[in-house]
């Protein structure tokens, strides 16, 4: 790029677009003054935001909301009216304990997250949009995924929680409300689960999981319908595997398979012999993206990278302490849940900040935002797990919390944060 007398290939403030007459972020551009703004920090963060936007899965899922300033919101929550059967003459009514409400306190997460990165040649950042649009994409995806990690991981909370401290409106018969592939009547059985997504499993098996885990959106949506929990969403994450598994049942997978005529295929998207299945779409669709969904008795079932199954503990890895499970225990293999959930804020804006290094030659920039969980309805999770739920030494939510070492993450053993206790 060059300029009327100005050497071939030399940089200047005017060749360098978001950018006016400025040196403030010492980018040792030839001609720069030290006036002007950092026009080109806002554009970028804007650009990282479009991109979090993109890449995040799990926050548009959850009951989220954005906040322009202070550290928290409230969640209400009421219990049911009360109901008198025979009101007598002269008889008082006092409203009843049932129709007492509360409210759930979800605050910012002590310190934010940040995306950083150090590059050494500023000026291609700021005027090449191929190089500072990966670089945005890349700061964006390492933000979106640790997001969803720790709603996930709120997620999994919920999933073993069996109550909520001052709960106006408790769920009974939350405390087993957990799924492994099996029914409700052979859960002694071992863990169908074991078995989802996992590629060291004979496609019998892995078929049997994905039947399994139908079975239990059924069985969870019984659930939902016979505790008085309306919702318009439910979903179900599991890992990519464990999806294409899903969309896989009734393809043939060997000779036999082709006895009379073939299997049905479930989620082929289109009528066939006389049964209208229509449940995904075409064979010809790779479904490939990470977006893609499959309907089924309206769960929408989700992919995600971010099924954790490690174990976390001790760690800061996704930041709070209450975000860092035992997943690896857990069995973890997935999550149903409606947005009722979980409660998501984050503060509103992205902070971005750039420093010019001369020790190094090189210029720091950060990405950083602040956001923050927590569990409102542990009714409306529940977790899938390839732990046999069916053995007495775990069978209970709270046998689950245990193995997730809840209580240590939340640094108590008498509940799951500020708002929330163990029933």
């Amino acid at each position: 790029m060059t300029s009327v007398g100005s050497p071939v290939g030399s940089f200047q403030d005017a060749h360098l677009p978001y950018r006016s007459n400025s040196n403030d972020m010492g980018a040792g551009v030839s001609g720069a003054t030290a006036t002007g703004g950092k026009l080109w920090l806002p554009i970028w963060s804007g650009e990282i935001i479009h991109a979090y936007d993109e890449y995040n899965q799990f926050e548009g899922l959850v009951n989220f909301k954005t906040i322009s300033s202070g550290t928290e919101i409230l969640f209400p929550k009421t219990g049911t009216v009360s109901l008198k059967p025979e009101w007598e003459a002269g008889e008082e009514l006092v409203g009843g304990q049932a129709s007492t409400s509360d409210t759930f306190k979800i605050s910012l997460d002590e310190r934010p997250m940040a995306a950083h990165f150090e590059i050494d040649k500023i000026d291609e950042m700021l005027s090449q949009w191929e190089f500072r649009g990966e670089l945005a994409r890349q700061a964006a995806m390492t933000l979106a995924n640790t997001r969803d990690k720790q709603i996930f991981s709120t997620l999994i909370t919920a999933s073993a929680t069996i109550a909520l401290a001052n709960d106006p409106a408790p769920v009974s018969g939350l405390a087993s409300i957990m799924y492994n592939g099996g029914d409700r009547t052979d859960d002694a059985a071992v863990s169908r689960f074991t078995d989802l997504g996992n590629t060291g499993s004979s496609d019998v098996q892995r078929s049997d999981a994905a039947l399994g885990l139908m079975r239990n959106i059924e069985e969870y949506i019984v659930f939902l319908q016979e505790s008085n929990i309306p919702y318009r969403n439910l979903y179900c994450a599991v890992s990519p595997q464990a999806f294409m598994d899903v969309r896989a049942l009734g393809v043939a997978r060997q000779g036999t398979d082709l006895t009379d005529g073939g299997n049905q295929l479930m989620f082929n998207g289109s009528a066939v012999g006389g049964f209208a299945t229509g449940l995904g779409g075409p064979y010809t669709n790779a479904y490939g993206n990470l977006q893609d969904t499959l309907e089924y008795m309206g769960c929408k079932i989700i992919k995600s990278n971010h099924i954790l199954q490690t174990d976390l503990s001790g760690g800061n890895t996704l930041g709070a302490s209450r975000y860092n499970l035992d997943f690896a225990a857990g069995g973890i293999k997935g999550c149903m849940w409606t947005p009722e959930a979980v409660a998501a804020i984050r503060l509103q804006g992205l902070k971005v900040d750039s420093l010019r290094d001369i020790r190094r030659n090189t210029d720091f920039t950060v990405a950083s935002m602040m956001g923050g969980t927590g569990v409102v309805r542990p009714e409306c999770a529940a977790m899938l797990t390839s732990v046999d739920i069916g053995n007495t030494s775990f069978n209970t939510r709270d046998e689950l919390a245990t193995a997730l070492d809840l209580h240590g993450a939340w640094g108590s053993s008498s509940g799951y944060g500020p708002h929330t206790s163990i029933a």
